[in-house]
């Protein structure tokens, strides 16, 4: 199902997506009791979609992203792929919604588009074993791993050119029904214009990998979210820019870009 985190009237709630553009009226959302992270019921009390505002489909505690896990990405920016995978964090405050703009930053002239899987952990976990990956992941969703290249090069530390605040769209819900994420098309595109385009069968180390690398040194809590790193095609975005990320069994996720004010 597609979960989705929403406000209305003042109101934060999910709800489970049902229907499509295609279905009469449109989609809905049956608002659910509680919260996706346990079990929970549906109310019955539906809204259509187009009523509400879409929000980021979890607050995670923290990010975690992983660098160069496809190979001709790795090759484009002049990178070999590591022996390890390249781990490093985005903050909470980095995280925005569908439909919420990214604020340029005003310490970067060279701001980068990277498409990416999301994982949406389900529950607390550590040191988990890869036949228990799939116990411990509610879902997928998109995300737009925003860089600062210029910033990146010019830096030991990834932490300013890819934790600034907007610097993480996710959305715009969680697919909790993908079996296999291992071959999932993967499009980014700027003002209708494609830019990247791969598939998850591309990544050098897959979900199961990540998940249990990153367990290994720490524990994820529920909402917590693992990037899974970007195919080629990675470029540059300007003010006024509308960048969309659309992953196959999931959706769209689509912010524009502003001068931050």
């Amino acid at each position: 199902m597609r979960i989705a985190r929403f406000s209305i009237d003042g109101n934060v709630a999910f709800g489970v997506v049902e229907g499509d553009a295609s279905t009469e009226g449109g989609p809905v959302l049956d608002i659910i009791k509680g919260h996706p992270f346990a079990e929970f019921e549906r109310s019955g009390k539906k809204i259509p979609l187009s009523k509400v505002r879409l929000l980021p489909p979890v607050l995670p505690n923290k990010v975690v992203a992983i660098g160069r896990n496809y190979a001709e990405h790795a090759a484009e920016l002049g990178n070999d792929v590591p022996e390890v995978p390249v781990t490093f964090f985005k903050p909470s405050t980095a995280v925005i919604g569908p439909g919420d703009p990214i604020a340029y930053p005003s310490f970067s002239s060279e701001l980068h588009h990277e498409a990416e899987l999301a994982v949406v952990i389900g529950r607390m976990c550590r040191e988990v074993p890869r036949e228990r990956v799939k116990d411990v992941v509610l879902g997928y969703t998109c995300a737009n791993d925003l860089t600062a290249r210029d910033v990146q090069r010019r830096e030991q530390q990834w932490a300013r050119a890819k934790g600034f605040d907007t610097s993480c769209p996710l959305g715009p819900w969680i697919e909790t029904e993908i079996e296999d994420p291992a071959n999932l098309g993967i499009m980014c595109t700027v003002n209708g214009e494609q830019r990247q385009l791969g598939r998850t069968s591309d990544m050098v180390r897959s979900v199961e990998d990540l998940i249990v690398h990153i367990t290994e040194a720490m524990t994820l809590l529920p909402g917590d979210v693992v990037l899974t790193g970007t195919p080629a095609g990675v470029g540059p975005l300007n003010v006024g820019d509308e960048v969309a990320v659309t992953i196959e069994g999931i959706g769209t996720l689509t912010n524009k870009v502003i001068k931050r004010g």
